[in-house]
């Protein structure tokens, strides 16, 4: 089967009235259907193809994956599906899914949370060889609130070598870092619209966040970027007549960091105050929302797209594709987890903040074990304070090894990393212990990725309900097995199948009887 077949207008198919044929039918969805009767008028049945003779009560035209979200995305982003593979943190979302993406003609972003500057950089400098002239790419910025240099430095990094596309994320409020990447490059066109030399995507799980960038940015902001050298004033003068960002990713509830948001609640708020705004300040063009979290399946997908998303962002799944940067050993305990094996954890670069993200449980002790760290920092002032039993438990159970000794791997760390980190820590011994258990934290996801045999059960592994209903979902089909989960074939079988559920929805909206076996979709390879 292939998404990339037109409809077949050789000649037209007889109509059917039996359950079987009317699902049959439904699936048809690149050809026009038409809503018959039988002969007493009583019974409603399907053809496809040219309009049957006979009475025609009603004619649905061709109905392709790309066009279930908004037209205007695919514009902007010079991409034919309205789908996006998502920023997974640690380079787990690899620069080979970056590319096989955008040679798919869909979006794809490096995950650079988590790396140091130089794997950054040299993931950037990659997919720019890799991809010269294409605009469907990009790169993760994450909020860094224990490390703001760096993430102002990876900011200008991003911008240096042109990445045409940058998503931020884990922004609680607007930073230098985000309103420079958004407000570089700004100039007007010939007809005196604003052009953005790269566009941003903002994923963001609260109102109160998405408010932020979907205002122009803070004169405060745009005025000390502008006594830096950093922007012009014409730029900064630009910046305050746009939103920050054109594209608002609405997270509900995912992998990783998440506010366990529901979809449905949360995406017609976004849209609601989205709308507001435009008003307000008076936009040419609205911002264009789209939709992330808990989407596993073809269903969640045309439920995304239903609610007004013009666009889907997919991540937990793609940490089992073949390109995914994820241990075969993390691959396979997230092939087998349900919609119930997840649970929050500390999260290792808020960890003082007490933010929590969310994890894979099943087959693994990260969770119990980090929310163990993470209580004993918050109850204790130093390492010295922890009591004996405390400390020789996390020495054995945790960390596997004397806290003195994990201190000076961390110290070594941050000595290449961030020195004024280390100089914080000795002389804050609330720091310290806070960088020591980070340092579990932090292993926990490396771990998963390079497969440590001997931590499997400490592995950190990001993960969100949508895992466990696409592991359902693909059961017993090519998509069952690890090694047939292509990042592409993924995306392909999640839009065939959410657009043949939205043929199926119309349908039902009209009263046509359609049998149960029409809301279903079974993965098939797709080119």
């Amino acid at each position: 089967m292939s998404v990339l077949a037109g409809p077949d207008l050789a000649a037209a198919s007889p109509p059917v009235l039996s359950a079987e044929g009317i699902a049959a039918r439904a699936r048809r969805i690149r050809e026009h259907v038409h809503i018959v009767t039988d002969p007493t008028g009583r019974e409603l049945g399907l053809a496809t193809g040219p309009r049957p003779s006979g009475p025609v009560l009603g004619t649905l035209p061709p109905l392709y994956p790309e066009w279930l979200g908004g037209r205007t995305f695919c514009e902007a982003h010079g991409v034919r599906f309205p789908y996006v593979a998502g920023e997974m943190a640690n380079g787990i979302a690899t620069t080979r899914m970056v590319t096989a993406m955008a040679r798919a003609e869909m979006l794809g972003f490096f995950g650079a949370g988590g790396l140091g500057y130089a794997d950054v950089e040299r993931a950037v400098r990659t997919l720019a060889d890799e991809l010269p002239d294409s605009p469907n790419w990009g790169v993760n910025l994450i909020h860094s609130p224990a490390e703001p240099a760096l993430e102002f430095r990876v900011a200008k990094l991003l911008l240096r070598h042109g990445v045409p596309r940058i998503s931020a994320s884990a922004f609680m409020e607007l930073t230098p870092a985000v309103v420079l990447c958004s407000a570089l490059g700004l100039r007007r066109g010939a007809d005196g619209r604003i052009i953005r030399r790269s566009r941003m995507l903002a994923k963001v799980s609260r109102p109160e966040v998405a408010r932020q960038f979907l205002s122009p940015a803070p004169s405060e902001l745009l005025r000390r970027l502008v006594a830096q050298g950093e922007l012009t004033s014409e730029e900064a003068d630009l910046a305050a007549r746009v939103p920050v960002a054109e594209d608002i990713t609405v997270e509900a509830d995912s992998g990783g960091h998440t506010d366990n948001r529901p979809l449905a609640a949360l995406l017609p708020r976004i849209v609601l105050l989205r709308d507001e705004l435009t008003r307000r300040f008076g936009y040419h063009l609205p911002v264009r929302i789209g939709a992330a979290g808990g989407l596993g399946t073809p269903s969640a997908v045309a439920a995304a797209f239903a609610l007004g998303a013009s666009y889907v962002v997919i991540g937990s799944v793609n940490q089992t594709a073949t390109e995914a940067g994820l241990s075969d050993e993390a691959k396979t305990m997230l092939s087998e987890a349900d919609i119930a094996d997840v649970t929050m954890a500390p999260a290792a670069d808020m960890f003082e903040l007490g933010v929590k993200l969310q994890v894979l449980a099943r087959g693994t002790m990260f969770a119990q074990r980090a929310a163990r760290l993470h209580a004993a920092y918050q109850e204790h002032g130093s390492l010295e304070e922890l009591p004996q039993p405390l400390r020789a438990t996390i020495e054995r159970d945790v960390l596997r090894a004397p806290i003195d000794e994990v201190w000076q791997r961390t110290r070594e760390f941050w000595h290449q990393r961030d020195p004024s980190e280390v100089i914080r820590a000795e002389a804050d011994p609330k720091h310290r212990m806070a960088l020591v258990f980070r340092w579990y934290l932090g292993n926990s996801s490396r771990w998963a990725i390079t497969g440590e045999p001997a931590r499997r059960t400490d592995y950190q592994i990001w993960c969100g309900p949508a895992m466990g209903a696409f592991n359902r979902w693909a059961a017993g089909t090519f998509l069952a097995e690890p090694a047939n989960r292509s990042v592409v074939q993924i995306a392909l079988n999640l839009l065939e199948g959410a657009a043949v559920l939205t043929r199926a929805h119309q349908l039902r909206t009209y009263g046509v009887p359609l049998p149960a076996s029409a809301f279903a979709y079974t993965p098939c390879r797709l080119a």
